[in-house]
């Protein structure tokens, strides 16, 4: 069995140009262990049809975009936050 201690010196054996490699292997693994992440994985597929509401509300939304005036995502959160 590999312990912390066997693990740590590993990685100070390791070159430095190495190091964001391992960073990014270990963020994956604990990603992939991640409780919302495996239930998002399991959830089922949304496959309610969308209403005419919706499909009205959605080509709004992007004419609103056509036109440049949607609302820069950082003045939506100062305005939500307060």
């Amino acid at each position: 069995m590999i312990d912390r201690e066997r693990l740590y010196r590993l990685i100070d054996a390791l070159p430095e140009a190495e190091l964001a490699v391992v960073e990014r292997f270990i963020a994956f693994i604990r990603w992939q262990l991640d409780p919302v992440r495996a239930a998002l994985d399991a959830a089922p597929i949304d496959d309610e049809p969308e209403t005419e509401e919706e499909r009205q509300a959605v080509a709004e939304a992007k004419a609103e975009l056509a036109r440049g005036e949607a609302i820069p995502a950082d003045v939506a959160w100062k305005d939500l936050l307060g």
